[in-house]
Order: structure tokens, then C-alpha cells, then sequence
């Protein structure tokens, strides 16, 4: 996601977070320097697979007004516990990697057990000149989708960097960027792409949305409550969906989970790492958390372990990292 300096006016009670998804290659598997559009991968189905409630979730006004003014500090931890997961199409997940992308187009696998980076190749998305990654997800089958900073929606191997646009029209329901996160439905093997979207001017709380795969039609879920400013996500094969958001003002951040149904904040844990006006993006393996922080060039990796609410810094890396996106068949 790129650099984000908004400034804000109005009184707000929390700031949210930025990019995250992980594919299922290891460091092992040659890159595949031919990219099919059409690959099976890219074409199944996992729409119908999904309920239709979720098209028609969004907070009912009288609660929405209620939930606006619930103190964020009153908010319980987000959950640690993981629940079943339907892993039989999934490869071996200690091979399903974390993936980011840099403000400078290159793609890289960052390997968690090891906190080290290994350089896939640079993007080749058919984007217009000067527009840059802005946020990145990642689905079980392996394929990445990169938002660009004009809202154009791109289709990446994960194996070499090939890139294919894909019919997603930019700006639905007021989406112009988003960060984006898939997360399991029911345990999987379905998932859905989340998206989260704040206006850029630090007023208005973020929306949650998501993006069906197969049509690219964004559906809207709801407004998030209590608020939640700029925000990444990332979600879980168990079903979780999490919003990361670096404060507006000094040093600091918020780690957020969300109803999907409704856009509700459940659950909250205050983090050190991260602040105002930096690159960010995060995604959760091995039932940790990886926070991906810039302030400009080099970026910090932050693993943030909820059992023991420890932060520890794994690694630093020259390219500024803007999203990350992780599978669902990741491990738990």
C-alpha cells in the first residue's frame, strides 16, 4: 500500500490497517515464466460457493448510531482460538508462503520461519504510467491480486511476477483503494476477497466490502463501528477477518477484528509497532501476526504473537513494502 499521510480534523476514535495474503508455492518450485489468464486457478467457481446473505449484510441504522459511540478501548481482545479447517485441497501449508509487494513493482516471497526474503521478480501488470501497488491479497490457489493507486485491480503468479488486468471496474460503491484480505467461509474451502476503503481525508470511518472473483462486481457490507480509519486486512482459514491501522498522530497502532457480516468492530488489541504516515501492510501466519512498516525505504517486519501480546522485530528489507497477502491454507 503506498504512503499515507492523511491528516485529520475531526475527532476519531481508531485508526485501521493495511495489506496482507500468502500463496501456496514454496521457495523450492521453479518459476513459471508463462502466466495463463485463463488458468483453472483463476476460474473456479468459489462465488457459487458462497452464501447470497452476505450480498445483503450492513448495519441497521439504530445500531449503527448506537455503535458508533462504544468506546474502542472497551472493546475485548480479538480472538486467539482457531477452529476447524477444511484443508483438502490445500498443498502442504508449511509451504504457503507470505507474499508482498513493494512501491517499486517487485513482488517477494517472505518466509516466516526463517523472517527472510527471496525476490520472485518484478510486476509486469499492464498498469498506466506512474501508478504504483497499492495493497495486495493472495488466494489459496496461489494467485495474488494487486489494487493499483488508480484503482485498477490486477491478476499475478506468484510463482514469477506475470501479470494479467482483470474486468474489475475502479471506484464501485466508492471503493477507489482498498486494502484487501481473502478470508474462508464456513472453514473452506470457499473464501471471499474482503476490502476495506477509507476516503483518504481522515473523516469518514472505513467501509468494509468484498469482491466477488468470478463477476468482480463489489458488494458493500457495511460501515465499520465503532470507526475505523485507514485500514489493511487480512484473513484466516478459519474464517477470521482482522483489520491492522497505524495511528494518525505519533507512534502506534490498532489490531481490529471484524464481524463480516456487518462491518462491527469485536475485538481489539492495542500494538506499539507502526505509526502516522507510513507504508504498511500485514498478514497472519502460524497464528501470528506479521506487521509490514515503512516510513519511507527500508521496511520493518514486526511478528505480533496475540498468545503472549509479544512484538518482536524479525527483519528489516531495503524495498518499501505497501502489501502482503497470505492463503487461507496457511497454517493456523
Amino acid at each position: 500500500m503506498n504512503p499515507r499521510t492523511w491528516s485529520r480534523f475531526a475527532l476519531v476514535v481508531l485508526l485501521a490497517a493495511c495489506g496482507t495474503r500468502s500463496g501456496l508455492l514454496s521457495d523450492t518450485e521453479a518459476p513459471d515464466p508463462d502466466f495463463p489468464v485463463a488458468d483453472a486457478a483463476l476460474d473456479a467457481p468459489v462465488a457459487d460457493a458462497l452464501p447470497d446473505t452476505a450480498t445483503d449484510a450492513g448495519l441497521d441504522a439504530a445500531d449503527a448510531e448506537v455503535d458508533a459511540f462504544v468506546d474502542i478501548d472497551a472493546l475485548p481482545p480479538i480472538e486467539a482460538g482457531v477452529a476447524d479447517v477444511d484443508r483438502r485441497d490445500c498443498t502442504d501449508p508449511s509451504q504457503t508462503l507470505i507474499y508482498v509487494v513493494s512501491s517499486q513493482n517487485d513482488l517477494y516471497a517472505f518466509d516466516p520461519p526463517t523472517s527472510s526474503f527471496r525476490l520472485v521478480g518484478p510486476l509486469s501488470c499492464p498498469a498506466a504510467a506512474g501508478e504504483t501497488p497499492f495493497s495486495m491479497a493472495v488466494d489459496r490457489n496461489g494467485v495474488a491480486y494487486v489494487v493499483y493507486s488508480d484503482g485498477n485491480l490486477f491478476r499475478v503468479s506468484t510463482r514469477s511476477g506475470a501479470c494479467a488486468a482483470t474486468p474489475f471496474a475502479p471506484n464501485q460503491s466508492g471503493f477507489s483503494t482498498f486494502g484487501m484480505g481473502f478470508s474462508s467461509e464456513a472453514g473452506g474451502p470457499a473464501e471471499r476477497l474482503f476490502v476495506m476503503h477509507e476516503d483518504g481525508n481522515g473523516v469518514n470511518p472505513s467501509q468494509l466490502g468484498w469482491i466477488d472473483t468470478r463477476t468482480f462486481k463489489l458488494n458493500v457490507v457495511g460501515t465499520t463501528a465503532p470507526p475505523l480509519g485507514r485500514s489493511e486486512l487480512t484473513g484466516t482459514g478459519d474464517g477470521r477477518l482482522f483489520a491492522y491501522a497505524p495511528d494518525d498522530f505519533g507512534n502506534g497502532s490498532a489490531l481490529a477484528q471484524l464481524d463480516k457480516s456487518n462491518a462491527r468492530v469485536i475485538g481489539r488489541n492495542r500494538l506499539q509497532a507502526g505509526g502516522a504516515g507510513q507504508a504498511f501492510a500485514f498478514a497472519f501466519w502460524g497464528n501470528d501476526f506479521y506487521i509490514f512498516n515503512s516510513p519511507g525505504g527500508e521496511t520493518t517486519v514486526t511478528r505480533y504473537r496475540p498468545a503472549d501480546n509479544s512484538e518482536v522485530v524479525v527483519a528489516t528489507t531495503p524495498a518499501t513494502i505497501v502489501g502482503a497477502g497470505v492463503s487461507t491454507c496457511a497454517p493456523q
